[in-house]
């Protein structure tokens, strides 16, 4: 099972946050950018650049923040953080 937790934070509060399961066969890259594509839908975002940082930070800590240098349009928090919870 792969689980990927996004949570979304305003002056370092958690305002809202979903869980996104994927049961697939694809690999890792692919479960983690269907994921994010699914995020971005549940909280009607447009979707994150992955900047240099967000691809080391994920690959070291499974772990990683976009903020609004991410985002092409202005976003009304300071980032959404995703979280590897779980990996097949």
């Amino acid at each position: 099972m792969f689980r990927l937790w996004a949570k979304v934070f305003q002056n370092n509060r958690m305002l809202r946050d979903t869980v996104i399961e994927d049961d697939g066969r694809d690999t890792r890259t692919h479960k983690v950018f269907h994921a994010l594509d699914e995020i971005c839908r549940v909280f009607d975002l447009g979707r994150p650049i992955w900047l240099d940082s967000n691809i080391s930070d994920f690959k070291r800590f499974s772990k990683t923040r976009f903020t609004q240098d991410s985002f092409l349009e202005p976003v009304d928090f300071d980032y959404l953080e995703i979280q590897m919870i779980e990996e097949d």
